[in-house]
């Protein structure tokens, strides 16, 4: 009787087959199937903390400045003080400035009295000032029109008389800056010039050496000044009493422009 040897051969090799398995023996070329590879981590470094600024406080940003036009018109709404008074002829307190009712009203109940209010804040060389005037007193005065008015070189004026007749002149304190004199550069008259309690229009024009006088939309004259040669200075308005009293006269607006 033969023995089956192929049935215990059998089960020797099932049994290497499972320890194998079990092993990871790789049966194919006899060497061990490498472990899986362990997953790659990105390094990453500690999430930064966020970086505090210091706070500050917002800097104030002051408002802008609106710088005042030079050129204007003056219409002596509110007040006026950026005219300055004075007098060259008598005394300040025989005149009476003030505002009413939109006028700058120069009220002279003083004979001789010459007197004057300048625009400070302005420095000008050619300039046009154009002079609304409404007579209320009586026909015996003058009324002025100033530029480049310097305290020390003296300035340029053209005075209108309610007669007609009108003068171009340079005016300069004396010394000690009490009393001022007048030298004439120009005189005439014209039809033009509304006598009585009406209203008028003046213009002085002051470019270069050339001192043109409008009277009412109308040029009146025109000189150039080759002696004084004033450069540059404020201009202003004015009103003088002579012989009879009272005077006054209401201005009504100043226009101060380019030429």
């Amino acid at each position: 009787m033969k023995h089956n040897v192929f049935k215990p051969f059998l089960f020797v090799a099932l049994l290497v087959l499972i320890v194998g398995l079990a092993c990871g023996i790789d049966f194919g070329n006899g060497t061990e199937a490498p472990p899986a590879p362990e997953p790659i981590v990105p390094a990453t470094e500690p999430p930064s903390q966020p970086q505090t600024q210091p706070q500050t406080q917002p800097t104030a940003v002051p408002p802008t400045a609106i710088p005042q036009n030079r050129f204007f018109t003056e219409n002596f709404d509110t007040n006026v003080d950026n005219w300055s008074p004075f007098v060259t002829k008598g005394q300040l307190g025989q005149a009476n400035l003030s505002l009413d009712g939109g006028y700058y009203v120069f009220d002279l109940p003083e004979m001789g009295v010459w007197t004057y209010s300048i625009y400070t804040p302005e420095v000008y060389s050619d300039v046009r000032i154009d002079l609304v005037a409404e007579n209320r007193g009586f026909n015996n005065n003058n009324v002025t029109l100033v530029c480049r008015y310097d305290k020390e070189d003296g300035w340029y004026e053209a005075s209108i008389a309610n007669n007609g007749l009108y003068d171009i002149l340079y005016g300069k304190w004396d010394k000690n800056g009490t009393t001022a004199s007048y030298a004439r550069i120009l005189n005439g008259g014209s039809n033009e010039i509304k006598t009585g309690k009406q209203t008028n229009t003046y213009t002085f024009i002051c470019k270069g050496r050339t001192l043109t006088l409008g009277i009412n939309g109308v040029e009146a004259d025109s000189v150039e000044d080759n002696k004084h040669i004033l450069r540059d200075g404020n201009v202003g308005i004015g009103v003088s009493s002579f012989n009879v009293i009272p005077i006054r006269v209401d201005f009504d607006s100043v226009q101060i422009s380019e030429p």
